[in-house]
């Protein structure tokens, strides 16, 4: 059994982690660490948990943790992974962190769009971008993982066939994306009160959101050249979700079905990327619980352009799913184990 353990277990992500976690036939959680919690029943504050983890938060001694488990999860807020990491424990564990901090490989750009100095610098080189469906072999070979974002993971995934290929402009790329109220954190902010976004939808982080680098540089990467693009998230009533509708310039004429050739290339074989039928469009509902990406586009032959839309859901693929995809790959196991969930609906 894969001993884990989830600093920032009482989070949204670190507490869909542990529901992952609990269902997984390989994988034991020997550690739920919080902050703000510390000695107090985990059951208590998750009350879906009661009778299911008899066990107290403890605190983030990541150095005391990394002599018992085989992997931790660190769930925690932008900085606190940095700070924490050093050699000693990344020779005794490895670490998938969901936060930011090893996600960017340019530093600058990090402190620049994080507004934070960077802890731990000399372990951005050897991090690995854990999006299982790219760097798949890179991340079975790592110690430490950057989990990615909820918005760069719908977003990148939608794209990367299209950027990859040479379809289309990617100086033209546009992205417009929705998510759930839970991507906002747990954490008490006005801005996320119940009357401050009911029956209301707002966009924000414009032309200044801190996922907008992450995606630039993969997608850079795939096309082997800069890219810069506007992305513009917004903010839906829901509990979770992510649904981001891309839009670029196609380079030349192309069809549906060779546009879907594209994206069986790289897809066909992914177990969590659903390419959907022609006229059929990502919706939600349908990514609910589950660590599955739906994908479908449209072309555009009035304007030149193809459309792009990508849906999953944030607390899963788009943050603690993917961290157990990446643990099965570090572990040796099935890439899909312990996140064949179907869907939730209604």
């Amino acid at each position: 059994m894969i001993k884990a353990g989830i600093i920032g277990s009482t989070g949204y992500a670190g507490a869909e982690l542990a529901r992952l976690l609990l269902g997984h036939p390989e994988a034991e959680i020997v550690w739920y660490g919080s902050r703000s919690y510390v000695g107090q029943e985990y059951s208590s504050i998750y009350r879906n948990m009661f009778r299911m983890v008899d066990a107290q938060c403890l605190d983030d001694n990541m150095e005391e943790l990394a002599k018992e488990a085989d992997v931790i999860f660190t769930a925690t807020p932008q900085g606190l992974c940095a700070s924490l990491v050093n050699d000693g424990i990344l020779s005794e564990t490895k670490i998938v962190d969901l936060s930011a901090d090893f996600r960017i490989k340019d530093v600058a750009v990090y402190e620049k769009w994080y507004g934070l100095e960077h802890k731990s610098p000399q372990y951005i080189p050897e991090a690995v971008y854990g999006l299982c469906e790219i760097n798949r072999e890179d991340v079975k070979k790592a110690r430490l993982v950057a989990n990615p974002g909820c918005y760069t993971t719908c977003s990148i995934l939608t794209l990367y066939p299209l950027v990859k290929e040479g379809l289309v402009d990617v100086s033209s790329i546009i992205i417009d994306a929705k998510s759930g109220t839970s991507g906002a954190g747990r954490g008490a902010k006005v801005p996320n009160l119940f009357c401050e976004v009911n029956e209301s939808m707002k966009a924000y982080g414009v032309a200044s959101h801190r996922h907008t680098p992450e995606i630039e540089e993969q997608l850079g990467y795939a096309c082997g050249q800069p890219v810069l693009l506007n992305f513009t998230p917004h903010l839906v009533p829901m509990n979770r979700g992510i649904l981001a509708t891309t839009y670029a310039n196609l380079k030349t004429h192309v069809t549906w079905e060779e546009v879907k050739a594209a994206y069986d290339k790289y897809y066909e074989n992914e177990f969590f990327v659903r390419v959907l039928p022609e006229g059929v469009y990502p919706e939600t509902r349908w990514v609910e619980g589950s660590n599955f990406v739906d994908i479908g586009f449209k072309i555009d032959e009035r304007t030149g352009r193809i459309i792009a839309i990508g849906a999953l859901d944030n607390l899963v693929k788009g943050a603690a799913g993917q961290a157990v995809q990446n643990m099965n790959l570090l572990f040796g196991l099935k890439e899909n184990m312990g996140l064949t969930q179907v869907p939730m609906f209604p």
